[in-house]
């Protein structure tokens, strides 16, 4: 991994903008900010709105996770001492926790398929 020498981050070499000169070892992102490349000469560049996108992706993909984690949390923090409601929390936590790796597993070829509409 080279590190851009404009911001110092570690990106894989097809992050970076070719050239010598001030474009030696700058990533897509630095480039475009300082003007040393125009945002069409570099197609790995994620817009603003396509970074939202992919961020949006993957929060639908391990919202599921998050949920039964917290779940979970509250269940074993506040739950547990209500007498009729925490055996139907119990119950609804299990049939999460056992649904979650399979609806996982599930949606991973649509995961695939909409992040790679997102790649550029």
């Amino acid at each position: 991994m080279t590190t851009c020498r404009m911001c110092t981050q570690n990106y894989p070499s097809s992050q970076f903008v070719s050239g010598n000169g001030p474009r030696y070892q700058v990533c897509v992102r630095c480039a475009v900010e300082n003007d040393l490349v125009d945002a069409e000469e570099v197609p790995q560049l994620y817009s603003d709105d396509l970074a939202k996108s992919r961020l949006a992706l993957f929060g639908r993909r391990y919202r599921l996770w998050f949920f039964i984690g917290a779940g979970w949390l509250l269940y074993l923090t506040l739950g547990s001492g209500i007498e009729l409601w925490s055996s139907v929390f119990l119950v609804a936590l299990v049939i999460g926790t056992l649904a979650t790796p399979v609806l996982h597993l599930l949606g991973s070829a649509q995961f695939k398929a909409e992040l790679a509409k997102l790649t550029p």
